[in-house]
């Protein structure tokens, strides 16, 4: 059992300093990757502003749960796997919860991975020529052998840059395209247009991410050591989450906005990273298609290497692990997230279709994630007066039934039950 909640609070002039950025920019960074960019290309291009609204309730619901992770890093001072194996008493139900989280955490970043990896394939193949395939195959070698030896933090900044910049190329040609705003606001009505429950799953799976939920509450630690005030730390985190991922939804609505202006109006599909590209020609003229190609491989790239240590984090935690960068355990289960990720990559034949099905199959698993994270943020032993209200279980209660009734919706849909 947790201990409880101290009730001592350093005074107010024992804080540090706070650093200008929070962890909330890593969630967003996460979470802005070639799947992103790809799922929001398809649900532009394939059905207009239709999605806007599942975007809304993907942002929402990221605000909802990743809240619910910094206030559980800050307050409990430990992660959501650390927490896990306390929360339940009888040894059966907490082995058979870790071994159900672990698994939906390996298979939903192996899926992660998998997008990943081909997103920056397809950038790689707009700029040579060469197969995707065998460009997801490198680049999969490579983030294997930058972790292995620690170099990827030589390259990070130039690649971060690369994703920075081509989010703000997005957002600015959203802004020329001068969108319907008619059509854009009636997005936000719900509605499922034929063929397009996999995209919205794809949607939240791309934007929830589920390995976020344990990075978040880690990462908060650091930002708000044990010195700090707790209230004064919850409201920063608060505000340094709702501002990150209220900026990774405009991005991702940038995205929608350009696809659907540039080609769902013309009736075009999305196929190939060339076809992605044709969206930034109102803004980069004959230039987007290069430049999109190396943003495009620079998320993958970026996201490649991050996604595999989020899994190892995650699975340390759970399973009681110290998270040690060069431990063999560690190692083995970043391993395992490329070794898979890699395998699904190069064997795939469609690209475009196997990123889509990346991120709905992450949105498949985050149902499972997100009712442990309510069950641990009501514990009174390890929360006390911080653990969820009845508004927040609400709310987190409701992206839960969404999401998974989505994802059966889309299964009995499969097996022809449903329409």
């Amino acid at each position: 059992m947790s201990e409880p909640v101290s009730q001592v609070k350093p005074t107010e002039t024992q804080r540090p300093k706070p650093r200008r950025f929070g962890p909330g920019l890593l969630v967003t960074a996460a979470f802005i990757g070639p799947g992103t960019v790809t799922t929001a290309s398809i649900a532009g291009a394939d059905f207009g502003f239709a999605l806007v609204w599942a975007l809304v309730f993907s942002i929402g619901a990221a605000m909802v749960l990743q809240e619910m992770s910094a206030r559980l890093g800050i307050v409990s001072r430990g992660g959501l796997g650390e927490a896990l194996r306390t929360t339940f008493r009888q040894p059966v139900v907490s082995y058979g919860a870790i071994t159900l989280v672990v698994v939906a955490i390996a298979f939903g970043n192996a899926a992660f991975q998998t997008g990943n990896l081909t997103g920056a394939g397809l950038g790689l193949e707009a700029l040579t020529g060469a197969s995707p395939q065998l460009w997801a195959g490198v680049v999969g070698i490579t983030a294997f052998v930058l972790l292995l030896t620690g170099t990827y933090r030589l390259i990070e900044g130039a690649v971060i840059t690369l994703v920075v910049v081509m989010s703000v190329v997005f957002v600015a040609t959203a802004v020329i395209v001068r969108p319907d705003l008619t059509e854009l606001f009636g997005g936000l009505v719900p509605q499922l247009p034929s063929g397009a429950t996999l995209t919205v799953i794809a949607l939240i799976g791309t934007t929830v991410v589920p390995y976020n939920l344990f990075l978040h509450a880690s990462s908060v630690r650091q930002k708000w050591t044990d010195d700090t005030p707790v209230d004064r730390a919850l409201t920063e985190a608060r505000s340094d989450t709702y501002l990150s991922i209220g900026l990774g939804g405009l991005i991702t609505l940038a995205v929608i906005t350009t696809a659907a202006t540039a080609m769902f109006a013309k009736g075009l599909r999305v196929e190939s990273a060339a076809d992605m590209a044709a969206q930034l020609e109102p803004l980069l003229g004959p230039a987007a298609q290069g430049f999109f190609a190396a943003g495009l491989f620079a998320a993958g790239l970026t996201s490649a290497i991050t996604a595999p240590l989020a899994a190892a984090f995650a699975v340390s935690g759970a399973l009681g692990w110290r998270p040690d960068l060069k431990s063999a355990r560690f190692r083995t289960v970043w391993a395992l997230v490329i070794l898979a990720g890699t395998a699904f990559a190069v064997l795939g034949e469609n690209p475009v279709a196997a990123i889509l099905f990346a991120q709905a199959a992450n949105g498949l698993c985050l149902p499972v994630i997100a009712v442990f994270l309510l069950r641990v943020m009501n514990r009174r032993d390890l929360l006390g007066g911080y653990r969820n209200n009845l508004t927040r279980n609400v709310l987190g209660c409701a992206v839960v039934l969404i999401a998974t009734g989505l994802g059966l919706f889309n299964i009995l849909r499969a097996l022809g039950i449903a329409g």
